[in-house]
């Protein structure tokens, strides 16, 4: 009987080190004196859950074979192939904790490099030697030389930085310290003389350039040299009367919040996964950036850098494991820190200094300097809110544009000839495309476009949808009575106007329906992306769209009719609360106006076609004056389009109907167009009656008092209020009467 001593074989579970269990068994096999065969057998036996699976993947007639078994494992757990792997680990840890030339980090019992395998752990102990270096001149120079191990890398390190002491102090020129809170040297590698531009001042100044982690740090002597006055109370630099709001680290830094896990989680070893966390939001801040914890109690994990919306109440965060065994994060457990996303430009872009909004604040005279300080300071904080450019159009998050038309096959239409045209519709179709509102289709309907001109001479692109609208299942939501809508603003004190940007190009079209609004110019066929003019159900889509995203807010604090928005207030700070909710809700949804047609904090504004103050309602002089200048018609065209403006205000005009009758009999099917003295008289009066006194809010505190008169020819009405010891007329109403009508009693 052999007296060699018999040494129990351990067990392998796939979460330690195949390489140090391989070690360990051969040991253990040598001195068993076991046979390939009785050795293989043994190594079968001693693997345990995921190592056991392994031998799934082994054909049966195999199992027994040493070679196949070790090479199986050897591919599944071994460490050859995770050399890139331990080489990134080692680079992040370098990097975590630099040194100056490295020998802090010139040992290979740093906790890295004692699971990297020996057979290239010194290459890889010479390469986080030269990572670990904050000089990068040194590392390019280490790499250069080609060192094999650690003791060659840090023979020439030590020897590169005493040659370059060297060749520093025996030269003539001045050196310049640069000392860091650390207790060393920071070393300067270059200077240089820079303009730096502090609004509206720009100085000159010597800049040193060294190895800092801000990029940028403006001194002592530059702060004394020209005048700069730094106030924390306020938090901000003050130089030659402008105030510069101040950057500071350390209240970004105040800021942050940790991520907890949302439920226990098990990381496998070496391995990445998304992790559901819950953010704990001290600050009031939104957007953020997860870090690894500061004082963290995962050891051994990495958090990827992401960019994180808080106010999700679930996050996701990146976690690696960077051991050789599963990571368990408990429920609770803090996983990563949020820090405030914040602009790195100290001062924000200046209200005044935007082109397109100039014009705004020059309208701001009536107030008092407090007052315009107030408003600047909103416009500043939703500056993002205004369009910049004619290609600067938001696109709303809330809805899309959907085009009915059931079952019915598609339509096409040819295209209209346009020969003294064509470059101005290319050039128009082109600027879509670079704008992104339309795209090239290659659907079945096609609709003809017209190019329309305007009063300033450029051209309107049209689409001819007419064919397309008497298909299309029509959308019934109503637009708001523009009389209800005047009538509402009683009792307001201080007004504001908005447009939206090109409004209906903010919708989109459902991508199915696109197809749907093709075009053709006869140079290829275009749809769009966006809601265009034109469609039947366009004005219920976006009317529909605007009361819902402001939804919630009384008609004390704004009105809207399609893309035109009021926004009122009794007081001043009233108006400027009222302003700020309607941009939240503008901002959240993704709409952008129109600087160019918005007017704030105004006693009078122009809305509708009317001039509204807080003493009430009369009709808007460009349009009176296009009234009072309108030759006399000389054709039923003239005629109908003259009465349609004047009826928009009627509401204006004692016995309306009555004054207007003689015009409106011109226009009858079987009338001949004789203009008559009769005619002449009521175009006249017409008139000069849409000149009449402004008319007032109705005030339900009031007594309304209805005046009735009526005759062969129509009926009249006038509503008033007495006000302020004086008579008040709300509106005027009139109506000719038809044939059959003429015979109905008078009461």
């Amino acid at each position: 009987m052999s007296s060699r001593p018999t040494v129990k074989p351990l067990t392998f579970d796939g979460q330690t080190s195949w390489t140090v269990f391989k070690t360990r068994f051969d040991v253990v096999s040598s001195t068993n004196g076991w046979t390939d065969f009785v050795k293989a057998c043994q190594l079968v036996a001693s693997f345990r859950g995921s190592a056991a699976e392994v031998l799934q993947g082994i054909p049966a007639d195999k199992l027994t074979d040493l070679t196949t078994i070790e090479k199986a494992l050897e591919s599944r757990f071994g460490d050859s192939h995770l050399t890139q792997f331990y080489r990134t680990e080692l680079k992040t840890e370098a990097r975590r904790k630099p040194s100056r030339n490295g020998c802090r980090c010139g040992t290979t019992n740093e906790p890295g490099l004692r699971r990297v395998p020996l057979d290239v752990r010194e290459s890889l102990s010479a390469q986080y030697f030269v990572d670990a270096s904050r000089d990068e001149d040194m590392q390019h120079s280490t790499r250069l030389m080609g060192a094999k191990d650690l003791k060659s890398s840090l023979a020439y390190s030590i020897k590169y930085d005493a040659a370059r002491t060297v060749s520093k102090t025996s030269s003539s020129v001045d050196l310049s310290l640069l000392l860091g809170k650390a207790p060393h040297k920071t070393e300067i590698r270059g200077k240089l003389d820079a303009s730096i531009e502090c609004d509206p001042r720009k100085v000159h100044h010597r800049i040193y350039v060294a190895d800092i982690t801000d990029p940028c740090i403006l001194g002592q002597d530059f702060l004394q040299k020209f005048n700069f006055t730094v106030d924390l109370e306020k938090n901000e630099i003050r130089t030659g009367g402008e105030e510069i709001p101040l950057f500071s680290a350390s209240v970004q830094h105040s800021k942050s919040c940790s991520v907890l896990a949302k439920k226990r989680t098990i990381i496998p070893a070496r391995s990445e996964c998304l992790i559901q966390g819950i953010p704990k939001v001290p600050g009031q801040f939104r957007y953020a950036v997860t870090n690894f914890p500061n004082q963290a109690p995962q050891k051994g994990v990495l958090v990827a850098a992401t960019l994180v919306d808080l106010e999700m109440e679930v996050i996701p965060v990146r976690v690696l494991n960077l051991k050789n065994k599963p990571k368990i994060l408990d429920k609770g457990d803090v996983i990563a820190t949020c820090e405030p996303v914040v602009d790195i430009v100290a001062r924000p872009q200046e209200f005044s200094g935007a082109q397109h909004l100039q014009s705004t604040l020059e309208n701001l005279q009536i107030l008092n300097e407090e007052q315009r300080t107030a408003v600047k300071k909103l416009l500043n904080e939703f500056q993002d809110l205004f369009s910049t450019c004619d290609a600067d159009v938001g696109r709303c998050n809330m809805t899309q544009h959907r085009i009915n038309t059931g079952n019915h096959p598609p339509i096409k239409q040819y295209p209209r000839r346009l020969p003294l045209a064509r470059k101005e519709a290319e050039h128009l179709v082109k600027e879509m495309v670079d704008n992104g509102i339309i795209e090239e289709s290659s659907g079945p309907w096609a609709s003809p476009i017209v190019l329309v001109k305007k009063k300033d001479g450029s051209t309107r692109f049209c689409v001819d949808y007419r064919k397309l609208n008497e298909i299309t299942k029509k959308d019934s939501y109503p637009l708001p009575r523009i009389d209800d809508t005047l009538d509402a603003l009683n009792g307001s004190q201080w007004f504001t106007t908005q447009d939206l940007k090109s409004g209906y190009w903010q919708v989109e079209v459902r991508p199915e329906d696109r197809e749907k609004t093709a075009f053709t110019t006869g140079q290829g066929l275009w749809q769009f992306k966006v809601m265009p003019f034109g469609l039947c159900n366009a004005p219920a889509i976006f009317e529909r769209l605007v009361e819902t995203v402001l939804r919630g807010l009384s008609s004390e604090a704004c009105l809207v009719y399609l893309d035109d928005i009021i926004i009122v207030g009794r007081t001043f700070e009233e108006h400027l609360n009222n302003l700020r909710k309607v941009f939240q809700r503008l901002q959240k949804s993704n709409l952008k106006l129109s600087p160019k047609k918005c007017r704030f904090f105004q006693k009078e504004v122009t809305y509708l076609g009317h001039v509204i103050s807080a003493e009430g309602v009369k009709t808007d002089p460009g349009k009176i004056k296009a009234v009072v200048d309108w030759p006399r018609p000389d054709k039923i065209h003239d005629l109908r389009s003259f009465l349609g403006l004047c009826t928009y205000y009627r509401r204006f005009v004692k016995n309306f109907s009555t004054i207007a009758r003689p015009l409106h009999k011109l226009t009858e099917a079987k009338s001949n167009f004789n203009w008559t003295e009769e005619c002449e008289k009521s175009f006249n009066s017409l008139k000069q009656a849409l000149t009449s006194p402004i008319l007032t809010y109705p005030r339900t505190d009031k007594d309304f008092i209805l005046d009735t008169d009526a005759s062969n020819e129509g009926i009249r009405a006038v509503i008033s209020q007495n006000i302020g010891n004086e008579e008040r007329v709300i509106a005027y109403f009139s109506k000719s009467l038809g044939k059959p009508e003429r015979n109905y009693c008078h009461t």
